[in-house]
């Protein structure tokens, strides 16, 4: 029963670990993109399912840490915003990946709370 219980209060760190790496696969992806590094000119939807899967990672994570009454969904909360924003105000490159960015402290953070 113990180990249940467990579970249950650690899926939201597993799910809130899922949507941070999405995010850094994104970030780490788009970065490429952006220097050239790599040429997904002919797979560009690569980038945007990883987004889409970024989101909805990170909105199951919050519900599941909220459900769990863990504070580190507090400060995941703030992610939807840059989420939000990144498809209607980023479309220039620097602006996309300033608006990005000002999501990464906040996975970080929420992360180190989730799994204290």
């Amino acid at each position: 029963m113990a180990a249940r219980i467990q579970t249950k209060r650690r899926s939201g760190a597993r799910l809130l670990t899922a949507a941070t790496t999405s995010y850094v696969a994104n970030c780490a992806l788009g970065t490429g993109v952006a220097s050239g590094v790599i040429d997904t000119s002919n797979v560009r939807w690569v980038h945007h399912v990883l987004y889409v899967c970024t989101t909805v990672l990170a909105g199951l994570a919050l519900v599941a840490l909220t459900r769990e009454r863990n504070r580190a969904g507090i400060l995941l909360a703030p992610v939807a915003i840059p989420l939000a924003l990144l498809p209607r105000r980023g479309a220039r490159m620097r602006r996309h990946s300033l608006i990005a960015l000002t999501a990464a402290p906040f996975y970080s953070w929420s992360l180190l709370k989730a799994w204290r």
